[in-house]
């Protein structure tokens, strides 16, 4: 019987080991997501050194508002490119929220804005119907990335890159 006995403690305490190794993955993977602080401006220099940007139009808080009815009381950084014309979909967006739990709400946003473009340019510019097709849109910690562009991949890649 007490072999019995020391093979069920040594069960027990594996399991309880196990367990608290599992708990402790867990709360260090989500506490190092938080942690995370980068500046839009250094995002955006992460991403010069992938893409050519030059060809897009930097946008300011007016036009993210205009484009995304999206202001200050959302958005605690953000760094938004489009295309220079209006015949063209290229897109960037990334955009730091106050509050992780607005993320479900600006990302509806950026689908609505998504559907437009869709709709502008299906029969008008299929080109274009396409990139924006297979556009981006990622979530990391408190950073939202859209990406409408043939080089969603690089964009994708500096995003991650500069976030890490």
């Amino acid at each position: 019987m007490n072999t019995y006995h020391h093979i069920a403690r040594n069960k027990r305490f594996f399991a309880l080991l196990i367990l608290v190794f599992a708990i402790s993955a867990v709360l260090g993977c989500a506490s190092e997501q938080s942690d995370i602080n980068v500046s839009a401006a250094k995002i955006e220099e992460q991403m010069k050194q992938s893409v050519k940007l030059d060809k897009l139009k930097k946008g300011d808080a007016h036009k993210l508002k205009k484009l995304y009815d999206l202001g200050t009381e959302q958005v605690e950084d953000f760094l938004l490119y489009t295309a220079s014309s209006n015949v063209r979909a290229d897109e960037i967006v990334v955009i730091k929220v106050k509050d992780e739990s607005q993320i479900d709400s600006i990302k509806a946003r950026i689908t609505q804005r998504v559907d437009a473009q869709a709709v502008k340019f299906k029969d008008y510019r299929p080109d274009e119907y396409a990139l924006v097709e297979k556009h981006v849109l990622k979530v990391k910690s408190q950073y939202i990335l859209f990406a409408v562009s043939a080089d969603t991949e690089q964009i994708e890649k500096a995003f991650d890159t500069a976030l890490e």
